[in-house]
């Protein structure tokens, strides 16, 4: 199998500000969720960190924020503009870097280089997109107690990590589609029913997997998509409430990171 080289390939940092703001991060002190101090560092330095110990070749920053953008070039990241939302954000960074691009966000406080390798190695050099999905016995082991987003599924429950590996140049027929699932991410049952009847049948008597259906919605985009189960439940907390925050600093706090 074709093994891609992390350090031949651009990562992309969704670090974009809704119009409206962000509460959350405005309720911290900063316009952004990567400018949020945990243990001394602002998330998207923590970000920036992990992915060049990872191996990274180039790491970006696709923001439409001053500060961030500051704070992304202190940390010997590049900054390109961000879009629209975070599909079209991917779609013009593909464009711009070409694949294989790694995406994920400034908010994935926890994430380590180890994990990225980890993502990378086992996608395994197949397919043209690659997602990252944690199962929540996975989760539950590695960081009790946290509350998550759940897509009930015949293969169990799983949650979101906020790593994507667009491997081809093909990826980009997919971008369309990224922005529906993105729309439908928290409704199984609505992105179920946009890939058919049978699939809808499959869903709601509980016998569609997680690999069925984003094989599925891959073929509907003309791709091969598919995902990668993470090895380390801490991969799926981001930082998207108090409550993530507050775990995110306890979890720091025992791993002698604080």
């Amino acid at each position: 199998m074709e093994q891609t080289d992390l350090s031949a390939m651009t990562a992309l940092v969704l670090a974009g500000v809704r119009p409206s703001g962000d509460p959350f991060a405005e309720r911290q002190g900063v316009i952004h969720k990567g400018l949020i101090v945990v243990a001394g560092k602002p998330i998207l330095t923590r970000v920036c960190d992990a992915l060049h110990d990872a191996g990274v070749g180039r790491v970006v920053v696709a923001t439409n924020c001053d500060d961030v953008a500051a704070l992304a070039r202190a940390n010997g990241a590049d900054v390109t503009p961000a879009q629209s939302g975070p599909s079209a954000t991917v779609g013009a960074a593909l464009v711009a870097f070409g694949a294989p691009l790694l995406v994920t966000t400034a908010d994935h406080a926890l994430l380590q280089g180890a994990w990225v390798r980890d993502f990378v190695a086992d996608a395994a050099g197949e397919g043209d997109v690659s997602i990252l999905l944690a199962s929540r016995d996975v989760v539950e082991r590695d960081v009790p107690g946290t509350q998550r987003t759940w897509m009930r599924l015949a293969d169990g429950h799983w949650t979101g990590c906020n790593l994507f590996l667009l491997r081809t140049e093909a990826a980009g027929r997919g971008i369309a589609m990224w922005s529906e699932v993105e729309a439908n991410r928290k409704r199984p049952f609505r992105m179920a029913s946009r890939l058919g009847w049978g699939t809808l049948v499959r869903f709601v008597l509980g016998r569609l997997s997680i690999k069925a259906m984003v094989a599925r919605i891959g073929r509907q985009a003309g791709i091969d998509a598919r995902i990668v189960a993470a090895r380390d439940g801490r991969v799926a907390v981001d930082v998207d409430k108090e409550a993530d925050l507050d775990l995110v600093r306890r979890l720091m706090q025992s791993e002698g990171r604080a």
